[in-house]
């Protein structure tokens, strides 16, 4: 049996490669992929080779996987044939794991209810943008500002107004992406070119400045924006990895004398095993954020932008190599499957 998979064989460059699935284990299962999601600011950095990304090439990229399994090792106990499952599998059409590393779409104790593959695809990335939003530890009714509109700071920008962000301030460059803001539950959008940013600001955090700031565009020039505009005492969260360096920041001018506390927020540094308070393991916020989604609590729908064929995912690629502010979502789907 042959499935096929997304491979970068060099820098910039994206293929589809034919691969034999190997036969399970006796404690493994075979996945047969539904949808996965492209991360698009993390896989266009490492595509394209920017700053603060390693790693070579050949690579497969892909960690949003939604698919039901199609097979069980005759040791197997944790899932049967047939169940809907999340996983950090690739851009692939099917995989071979073991039970432990997936988590059920639904399950008979209702915990985690069933949702539609290209809305439950997006649990990873929105567990990515959870941590960070834990560790700015909000407290209702503070002002919060995401800094930037792209996927990853919409998913912030929802789970701050949820953690009790009030208002909850979008900024982008982008006037597409504020309007999406918009549609997703802003309190207020705000562009940082125009001229009058910084009083727009103030007036909606009463003279303060932001209590907390999520920094989620990944530009080195944003850091600065943050420290800037970020309030006395104010938190302030670098949740997108950063593509370059921030040369001109005077930490006195800056940090110091503002008594700002920062966070770094990369997704490698959450616990392993045991999930505490404003630092939860990776699984623990994975099937939160499945919950948020199944519940209508929390919104994807919107945020998708493209519906790609699995196999045709190089035309995706180029269009997020191009940096087209109008892409966000981009779901490829490899089989119409559902349990």
């Amino acid at each position: 049996m042959r499935g096929k998979r997304v491979i970068w064989p060099e820098q910039a460059k994206v293929d589809i490669e034919e691969f034999e699935i190997p036969a399970i284990g006796d404690d493994e299962v075979l996945v047969e992929t539904e949808c996965t999601l492209i991360s698009p600011g993390t896989e266009r950095a490492f595509l394209l080779g920017l700053p603060n990304t390693r790693g070579g090439f050949p690579s497969r990229p892909g960690y949003s996987n939604i698919g039901k399994v199609i097979a069980v090792g005759k040791a197997v106990t944790a899932c049967e044939v047939g169940e809907r499952v999340a996983s950090t599998g690739g851009h692939t059409s099917h995989f071979v794991t073991t039970p432990a590393r997936l988590l059920r779409l639904a399950s008979s104790d209702s915990k985690t209810p069933d949702v539609p593959g290209d809305e439950a695809v997006f649990f990873n990335l929105g567990a990515i943008a959870l941590q960070g939003v834990r560790k700015a530890r909000i407290e209702l009714g503070e002002p919060t500002l995401v800094l930037g509109q792209g996927l990853v700071g919409l998913l912030a920008l929802q789970l701050a107004k949820l953690s009790g962000a009030v208002p909850a301030i979008a900024a982008d460059l982008t006037d597409s992406r504020l309007g999406t803001s918009k549609r997703i539950g802003a309190d207020c959008t705000l562009n940082p070119e125009d001229a009058d940013f910084t009083e727009q600001l103030a007036a909606v955090t009463n003279g303060a400045g932001p209590a907390v700031v999520i920094e989620a565009t990944g530009h080195p020039d944003a850091i600065s924006t943050a420290l800037d505009v970020a309030g006395w005492g104010a938190r302030v969260v670098i949740l997108a990895s950063t593509r370059g360096e921030t040369p001109n920041v005077n930490f006195y001018r800056d940090v110091h004398k503002k008594g700002l506390i920062l966070y770094g927020a990369h997704n490698s540094i959450r616990p392993r095993h045991e999930t505490s308070p404003h630092f939860w393991t990776l699984e623990d916020d994975s099937r939160l954020m499945l919950s948020l989604i199944a519940q209508k609590r929390f919104t994807v729908a919107p945020l998708i932008t493209h519906r790609v064929r699995g196999e045709e995912a190089p035309k995706a690629y180029q269009l997020l190599m191009a940096w087209n502010p109008g892409l966000l979502g981009v779901v490829l789907q490899w089989s119409s499957s559902h349990g």
